[in-house]
């Protein structure tokens, strides 16, 4: 694993732990244990996870979370902190790309789900790290949300989505990272122009 994939993923077990089973996320209807629960699915039952994108298989996948999520907490917050190595999203070879953003936004989802939350300083290579994923994934979510803006973050650089944006969206690189994942309550960002208004985003 990548340093700050697996940094992540620790901090965010650890603090699953610390939290219980049955506090609120940013992920609406999930409690920490529904979350834990998506995270081990994904990684260890890929049959199940290909229903996020597949709907035909969304019934299966949604009946396997949440048998996932009656086993034991204790036991699954161990299966989210070590993640079998030949899992398709969190082997070595696919690791940095699939899983620094995931475990990121996952991460907040619990801490801003709490009501005393703050900021936390990130670590500029981790920023770096997000900055990146933020360019490959935010022209897939704009694009298939059909809107056209220009992404820029002080200090890591911009760039368009779509012809002649007429709206920027600006913020650090993990800011970017947990509204473009539709997280757009909690994402402290800057929108010049309207034509984020009503959109729908998320991967």
């Amino acid at each position: 694993m990548t340093a700050y994939a697996q940094r992540e993923r620790r901090l965010l077990a650890d603090l699953l732990l610390r939290l219980g089973p049955d506090e609120p996320t940013l992920c609406e209807g999930w409690t920490t244990r529904d979350l834990a629960a998506h995270l081990v699915v994904r990684e260890r039952r890929p049959d199940a996870a290909a229903g996020a994108m597949i709907p035909p298989l969304r019934e299966h996948g949604e009946r396997v979370r949440k048998q996932t999520a009656a086993r034991p907490y204790e036991q699954v917050v161990h299966e989210v902190r070590t993640p079998p190595w030949w899992s398709p999203v969190s082997n070595p070879l696919t690791d940095e790309m699939a899983n620094t953003i995931e475990f990121f936004v996952h991460h907040e989802d619990a801490r801003r789900g709490q009501p005393d939350w703050q900021p936390r300083d990130l670590d500029p290579g981790l920023e770096a790290a997000l900055w990146r994923n933020v360019r490959l994934t935010s022209r897939l979510v704009l694009r298939r949300a059909g809107v056209a803006v220009t992404v820029t973050s002080p200090g890591y650089g911009s760039f368009a989505v779509g012809s002649s944006p007429t709206t920027t969206l600006s913020g650090p690189p993990g800011e970017l990272a947990m509204y473009l994942t539709g997280r757009t309550g909690a994402a402290r960002v800057t929108i010049d122009g309207d034509g984020l208004d009503g959109v729908r985003l998320g991967i």
